[in-house]
Order: structure tokens, then sequence, then C-alpha cells
């Protein structure tokens, strides 16, 4: 069987930096650390994680606390963490909260916590005058908007930008009448408060006036059942709009299937987007246009600050990271491409 030392041979480096690359040391040459993966897969080096533990005092295990996993958004964050996790050996524990106060307590005080090395938390219904509860003494890494400026290393979607960009993109089209559904009132901090904001700067610097009957409340879950109970109340009360902002891809599915069961076209009559950018974006008809929200880049720069954190490493003060998003155009706004357009109608 393959020793450390037998892949620092063929890798032209010390042991040291073969454990490094295994422990998932930030700081290591892209090209050394290429040649050190290549010896360990030519070797088939395993690396012995028991022994690895108990030399080390650590677990191997990170725990990622997420709402739920019914939304598709969470269920592929948790893909991306752990294949982000598994590049440097570690297992995920996957904890669902439900957005329950409690059991978000649970996760920074409860006794499972002592069976990981870190906690990657985004946390649904602690808020913003809660921070206290983030000072803790283990790693742990924020997601989410619902506690900004935190105790701890945080990762976020740029929410009010993004969302300003959706919007921006319903107007570049023409539409004028552009209704949301996900706003939360009462809410102080969280992505329905700062999405809100992003569409509502968008209207002003086009010199729209926020027009309330157009700003729609699905609650706290945004499910497809939301989002097109909210739709067929604003079709209900005869509200005229071209346009549905939906503050995620499951809302503005929802609303999407009601539109079209009421015979409204998109998106000539209407023009429908979502955010998160979900796979079945790609396969809703018309295919849904999105915003992407860099995810797989949350997922990395998480598991690297928390990897920093668990080694001991990085600054001292904590980091808040904003992710880069992109804006996925599809026919749910732009319409059929002109060739498919053309061969439809010959």
């Amino acid at each position: 069987m393959a020793t450390m030392r037998d892949v620092a041979r063929r890798a032209g480096v010390s042991s040291k930096t073969v454990s490094n690359v295994l422990n998932g040391y930030p700081y290591i040459k892209e090209s050394t650390r290429a040649r050190v993966l290549a010896a360990i897969d030519e070797l088939g080096y395993q690396m012995n994680i028991s022994a690895r533990n108990l030399r080390s005092g650590r677990t191997g295990i990170i725990a990622l606390a997420v709402p739920e996993l019914t939304l598709p958004y969470f269920a592929q964050l948790c893909d991306a963490v752990i294949e982000a996790a598994g590049a440097k050996g570690w297992t995920v524990i996957v904890e669902p909260t439900g957005g329950v106060r409690e059991r978000e307590l649970d996760v920074l005080s409860g006794v499972r916590r002592h069976l990981v090395d870190g906690v990657i938390f985004s946390p649904l219904a602690l808020g913003p005058d809660e921070a206290q509860y983030l000072q803790v003494d283990f790693p742990l890494v924020m997601l989410g908007e619902r506690i900004l400026h935190g105790p701890t290393d945080h990762v976020a979607i740029s929410n009010a930008e993004a969302a300003r960009t959706a919007t921006q993109h319903l107007l570049d089209l023409g539409r004028r009448r552009i209704a949301v559904i996900g706003a939360n009132p009462g809410e102080v901090a969280g992505a329905a408060t700062v999405r809100l904001d992003g569409y509502l700067a968008a209207l002003e610097a086009a010199g729209i006036k926020r027009d309330d009957d157009l700003i729609l409340a699905p609650g706290l879950w945004w499910h497809r059942t939301a989002g097109a109970g909210a739709m067929q109340r604003l079709l209900d009360a005869g509200t005229q709009f071209d346009a549905v902002f939906g503050f995620n891809d499951t809302l503005a599915l929802g609303a999407l299937h009601v539109l079209l069961r009421s015979g409204r076209r998109i998106p000539e009559d209407v023009a429908v987007i979502g955010f998160d950018d979900i796979e079945e974006t790609r396969f809703s008809m018309p295919p849904l246009t999105s915003i992407e929200p860099g995810r797989e880049q949350i997922a990395r720069t998480a598991v690297d600050l928390l990897a920093e954190r668990i080694a001991g490493k990085g600054p001292t003060e904590h980091r808040e990271i904003y992710a880069d998003f992109t804006l996925q155009v599809r026919e749910s706004t732009a319409g059929l491409p002109s060739a498919t357009r053309s061969a439809k109608t010959t």
C-alpha cells in the first residue's frame, strides 16, 4: 500500500506538502497541488482518516445547517458544499432546521456540535438582533441575509444588485407594470427585504412609482403553491401587469403555471423572471429566465473559509464576501430564438 512518503517522492515534494494538500491547506501553488493529486491517483494512495483524526483532534466532518431541502436552491447548495468539502477529504452532515428558532439555536449550542470540526449555517428564524448567538468557540461560516455584519465569516448573495438587474431586464424589454412575488411585510432583514429594495431601486431609476398592488406577499415559505396562489389573487383582483418577478424560481414557476392556465401568453402578454437558476428553469415551458446567484462560488468560498478557521489560519477580522451573479436569459422573457420562431411559423 502506498504511503504519504511514496506520494511525496513521486510528486517531488515533501511529506508535509502532501499532508497540507490532503488537509485542504489553502496557500499552496495550484501546480504543486496538481502534482500531488496526480501522484495520489497514480499510486492509489488512501489516507488513514482515523489515524489523522486521532493525531489532530479533528473528526474530518463538518455540518451544513439550512432551512429545508424541499426548496431546490438549498438542495443544490448542499450538493455543491458536499463536493467542495469532499475535495478536502471531509464528510458533510446536513441538518435541515425547518426555520425553527430552537433548532437553529441548537445548531450553535447543541451536543451534536462536538461531533464536527466546523459549521456552515444558513438561518431563517434568527434575526439581526440575535448576532450574540454567533459568538461561539468553534469555526463557523454564515450564509444568507438574516444576520449580516456579525462576528463570523459570511458568504452572501448580491441580492439587491441582482434583483435590480432582474428588474432592469424587464424594463429594457419595455415592461412597465412589473409585479413581484416574495415580499415579506414586517421583515427587518432577509432575502425578501433586500430583493424588494433592488426591485424598487430599478423602478425609481426608471421614473416609475411604487405600486403596492403589484407587490405580493406569498408567505414565509417560497414554494410553487405560494407563487401560484399569489398569482391567482393578482388575476382575481383585475390588476393590470405585463411582467412578473418571482423572488425565487419556485415562486416564479408557480406563477407561470397559473398564467398559462389563464390563457396568458408568455412572454407576449406577461414576461416572467425568477431567481436562483435551479435546474428546473431549463426544462419549464417556456424555459424560465433567472438570476444565477453564484451558488457554486458560495459553496466553495464557505468551505475554504471554514477550512482556514479549522486550521487556525485566516485574518483576525471576519470577512464578508458577496458572490458574483449572472442573468440567464431564456424564453420566458426573450421569447423563442428567431430561427426557432421562423421554423414554427412556416
